[in-house]
């Protein structure tokens, strides 16, 4: 028997309802966004799991890990390594309900089609606005890492606001394909390349030891604000689910997402835990956020060197997200969508260059623009990748179940998403209140420079 997924996409019981040749329920290509492509001059749906997991690792595993010895550094090593592999597990379990959802609700594709779901019109401009937000936020955290990186090669010889143009104009490139399968085939290097600089990293660490190393603790007692503030980067080392509806959708098979979920998941916990833990036992309690710039110099620069692949195709694939999320908007039920046409064309390329200058101009002009990171990332990455998932849990085994009785019937499961829920709330609360308090003592401290300076 096999599940029976009605025309507005919800699961309404079991039967044999015949399915699609490519193993997806007979009804999901006629509501998903793409719709059925037989024809079409531009074709979404290409993407096998394996390009799914590459996407999802070169998007999520990028310069966050970067900061989370120092996050080891200041809770101590045990309590950290505990945090990092528990924000592991959720977020797989958060992963499954995502993708859950989204093959219950073909139409879904990004947090703002959830967003109308489960909350109505609002709910569809607030989640949708979230996206593009903390998108490009994230586009300008990349470009800030590699501004970072290439000072680092060039010992700071130029000013660190043309270092960001110049890697401004790559990331503008990459991100400018129509679909996602462009980017995937050159994200395998983006993986590769983290991966290697990670690896570089822990060898420099291993072979130049901080002096101060033997001061290491278990466990750390700290202030609430300090010990939150650190925590926030494993926290949001994870953070990259508003994502996954936008990749799921380009999928030939989307009922194959949570293999590549999984795949990004097993990658990410693993080879978190193992950075951190080697970059804080060689580099000490002083360790550096982010960790390459504790390295001695040639390590220190052939680390950033090689994560430069990185930071780019990230950047480039968090610029094409919210470039993505409006076009689909503007032309989702238009021949623009699929057709090469000069009005659909040249919407994206407005797309593109305009949130790609706005993420330079914001990295550049606001100078206290990492905490303005942190605080879309606690507004709206906290709920992408924790919170809601739970509410789309609730929302789906109350009107496709029996409302209240599926909820008593499911106990378990009720709980656990009332705790997710929940789960994002705190983050969203705390992380908002220590990046606020973070930018006050900055100003006071006397720590915050002028825009647009070198």
């Amino acid at each position: 028997m096999k599940e029976n997924y009605g025309v507005d996409g919800s699961l309404t019981g079991f039967d044999d309802t015949p399915y699609h040749e490519d193993g997806a329920p007979a009804t999901y290509h006629d509501v998903d966004v793409f719709g059925r492509e037989e024809g079409h001059q531009i074709v979404y749906k290409t993407l096998s799991w394996k390009l799914v997991a590459v996407l999802m690792i070169a998007e999520i595993v990028s310069n966050g890990m970067l900061s989370l010895p120092s996050s080891l550094a200041v809770v101590g090593i045990v309590p950290g390594l505990i945090l990092i592999i528990f924000l592991g597990i959720f977020a797989t379990y958060t992963s499954y309900l995502l993708v859950q959802f989204k093959l219950r609700h073909p139409e879904v594709h990004s947090m703002g089609d959830a967003g109308f779901i489960l909350f109505g019109p609002f709910g569809r401009e607030l989640l949708a606005f979230g996206t593009i937000v903390f998108a490009v936020c994230a586009t300008g955290g990349q470009l800030l890492a590699g501004q970072i990186a290439l000072g680092a090669l060039s010992n700071n010889k130029l000013c660190l606001m043309l270092y960001t143009g110049l890697f401004a104009i790559p990331t503008l490139i990459c991100s400018f394909p129509r679909t996602l399968d462009r980017l995937s085939w050159i994200s395998i290097p983006s993986v590769i390349s983290i991966l290697v600089a990670g690896i570089i990293g822990m060898i420099g660490a291993g072979r130049h030891p901080s002096a101060d190393r033997h001061q290491l603790s278990a466990a750390h007692s700290s202030p609430f604000f300090d010990a939150f503030f650190s925590i926030t980067n494993p926290v949001f080392a994870y953070a990259g689910h508003f994502l996954f509806f936008i990749l799921v959708s380009e999928m030939k098979r989307p009922q194959d997402a949570m293999k590549a979920a999984y795949v990004l998941q097993g990658f990410a916990t693993t080879f978190y835990v193992i950075f951190a833990v080697v970059m804080y036992v060689y580099l000490g309690p002083n360790v550096a956020s982010p960790a390459f710039s504790s390295l001695e110099g040639i390590w220190m620069k052939a680390a950033y060197g090689i994560a430069i692949p990185n930071f780019l195709i990230a950047g480039s694939l968090y610029a094409h997200t919210a470039s993505k999320l409006l076009f689909i908007r503007f032309f989702r039920t238009s021949r623009h969508l699929y057709s090469h046409t000069f009005l659909g064309w040249s919407t994206w390329t407005a797309l593109i260059l305009l949130l790609n200058a706005l993420a330079f101009v914001l990295a550049v002009g606001v100078p206290i623009f990492s905490y303005l990171i942190g605080i879309a990332a606690s507004l709206f990455a906290a709920w992408y990748t924790y919170g809601i998932a739970g509410a789309f849990w609730l929302h789906d085994a109350y009107y496709d179940g029996e409302g209240f009785r599926t909820w008593r019937k499911k106990w378990g499961k009720a709980i656990i998403a009332v705790l997710t829920f929940m789960a994002g709330g705190f983050i969203c609360v705390a992380g908002t209140y220590v990046t606020v308090r973070g930018i006050v003592e900055a100003y006071r401290n006397g720590q915050v420079g002028s825009p647009f300076a070198c």
